[in-house]
């Protein structure tokens, strides 16, 4: 039995598997003298959604009187026309860095287009601006939170 040049080079494999690792890429195909090698991997994310959650102003805030955080916290439950939801699924950020001050707190006044927080999806930073003018009155997420399509952020009024 004559040998093949026509034969599989496993270390070429694996340095093909590797550079689908390094790339984040899915499969990879590479043809040499006829013989052609594909490699690919399957690539499966699992997401497991988190409880909701209403959050209370941070304690370094000056405490309103109780009656009007209690209309903030409902306002959220009954979707008010000021409840800012999310336009995608992926992790909230408060922040533009880990280093920087956040784009709002409660109490903030914003503009409309004014950035608002950053929703990584896909390693891609997409600001969401407010839809409209007015004071953040609460802030449903937390720094790093995941969050869901249509899923209410923050309510400003």
């Amino acid at each position: 039995m004559a040998k093949d040049n026509k034969t599989f080079d496993n270390e070429q494999i694996r340095q093909l598997a590797e550079i689908l690792t390094d790339t984040g890429l899915s499969e990879i195909e590479v043809e040499q003298d006829g013989l052609k090698i594909r490699v690919a991997r399957e690539i499966s994310a699992t997401y497991a959604a988190p409880a909701p959650t209403i959050q209370a102003p941070a304690p370094s805030i000056v405490s309103a009187p109780s009656a009007p955080a209690a209309e903030a916290s409902a306002a959220p439950a009954a979707k008010s026309a000021g409840t800012v939801n999310s336009p995608m699924v992926g992790t909230a950020y408060m922040s533009p860095s880990p280093e920087a001050a956040p784009f709002v707190q409660v109490g903030s006044k914003v503009k409309a287009g004014q950035a608002i927080m950053i929703i990584e999806a896909m390693k891609t930073m997409n600001q969401i601006p407010a839809p409209h003018s007015g004071t953040v009155t609460a802030i449903l997420v937390g720094n790093g939170d995941p969050v869901e399509y249509d899923e209410p952020l923050m309510v400003i009024e």
